[in-house]
């Protein structure tokens, strides 16, 4: 019994090639029943925007060459060959309790894999195809990943330049309260404001030179009030906080038309800018744009990397002791089968002296239990032992000889 994994993810395919090969439901269960056909009754599968892969129990490396061509089959217009990855054993099992710690994602040490990880195998258990040690793999790597994340926090440390942007603001300016002015209406300028709004008491204004895109925003954020873009320099002076994150290829606000008469922060989200440099020098103005941003991205990104290579020993402990657990669940069947053989002599000794003797109730509890604990402590050692076995070869052929000495 071996652990393996199978797929493809945003380090060997483009986002075209993930898009053809994504798992809906129906195709999970396709390959499930695919899988169970050739004799992999555990597998499950674990699809998102940057991977499509599988993760299944097997025994025979003929079984890893019919899986494969499972997953071909069901993507007929890729040629899925090109982009597989493929890993067994302890590597396969390591390669899931990195992914669920988000060590293998795009943005490293990213939370909302971890959460993915649990429905796949939640899905795969509804369906029937997650037994014990698939159950058991996955359950440590979802353990192992959350006792990483609450140590060394790695998520915590931002690298998108629009979440890194509005936590400057706060740090220079404060956000509560605050009146701002949002220029743009594409994905930076509603990320910034998804994060406006974790903020309480917020009176956010927005504009777009396409007032329909503008328009849309109000559909996330209902309390948005839209300006056509015409006006936004009527309000400027207003603000308290300027956010500007437009395609535009030149600047928007020029310190030639604008003379705050307050203290006001801005942010600019664009390249190129959208906000005149010159802002940087007015001592009522505290401007922040992208080379500040992208400087602490990247220093975030360094300390995400330290602390991966710092979390790797607490995987490996973690690792370690599930590939026992799994080296050892080989012999259950067999400790199984002994422990039934054991209860089937009890019975029958039981059903002798109780027809040979006259007991009572009490009397036959007691009989049972002694007869059950005599034959049990006779399988203690031996049952330990087969559990300290370190190899498969020795594992077969102790099965083989309590086979054949207890005729099971």
């Amino acid at each position: 019994m071996q652990f393996g994994f199978l797929g493809i993810n945003y380090k060997n395919a483009q986002l075209n090639i993930r898009d053809k090969t994504a798992f809906t439901d129906d195709k999970k269960l396709a390959f499930f029943r695919k899988a169970e056909r050739v004799g992999v009754e555990q597998c499950m599968a674990l699809s998102t925007c940057n991977r499509s892969e599988v993760y299944y129990i097997f025994e025979t490396d003929g079984q890893k060459a019919r899986l494969r061509g499972i997953y071909e089959e069901l993507f007929p217009d890729v040629i899925v060959r090109d982009y597989l990855t493929e890993l067994s054993g302890e590597d396969a099992m390591a390669y899931l309790f990195r992914v669920a710690a988000g060590l293998e994602s795009l943005a490293l040490g990213e939370d909302q894999i971890l959460g993915q990880v649990k429905e796949a195998v939640a899905y795969a258990r509804a369906m029937g195809y997650a037994g014990k040690e698939l159950n058991k793999i996955v359950r440590d790597a979802v353990t192992c990943a959350k006792k990483v994340k609450t140590e060394f926090k790695i998520s915590e440390r931002p690298l998108s330049v629009s979440y890194i942007g509005i936590r400057k603001l706060e740090e220079v300016c404060g956000i509560s309260g605050k009146r701002i002015l949002v220029i743009g209406s594409g994905k930076t300028a509603a990320l910034a404001l998804q994060y406006i709004y974790e903020y309480p008491k917020v009176s956010v204004v927005a504009c777009s030179r396409t007032y329909a895109h503008a328009k849309r925003l109000i559909e996330t954020f209902p309390s948005l009030a839209v300006i056509p873009y015409e006006t936004w320099r009527q309000i400027i002076g207003d603000c308290d906080i300027i956010v500007s994150a437009t395609s535009s290829p030149h600047l928007i606000i020029k310190q030639v038309d604008f003379h705050p008469q307050k203290q006001t922060a801005m942010l600019d989200l664009a390249a190129p800018r959208d906000i005149d440099t010159g802002f940087s020098k007015d001592p009522l103005v505290d401007l922040i744009n992208l080379d500040t941003l992208q400087l602490i991205a990247e220093q975030n990104q360094k300390e995400r990397e330290r602390l991966v290579a710092e979390s790797r020993g607490r995987m490996e402990d973690a690792l370690q002791e599930t590939i026992c657990w799994l080296h050892q669940s080989r012999m259950d069947e067999t400790i199984e089968s002994l422990q039934q053989r054991c209860s089937t002599i009890v019975e029958d000794a039981f059903s002798f002296l109780n027809r040979k003797m006259e007991l009572g109730e009490r009397e036959k509890k007691l009989l049972k239990k002694v007869l059950n604990a005599s034959l049990q402590r006779l399988l203690r050692e031996p049952i330990h032992e087969l559990k300290r076995l370190d190899s498969t070869e020795k594992q077969e052929e102790y099965k083989r000889l309590i086979q054949r000495l207890f005729q099971i």
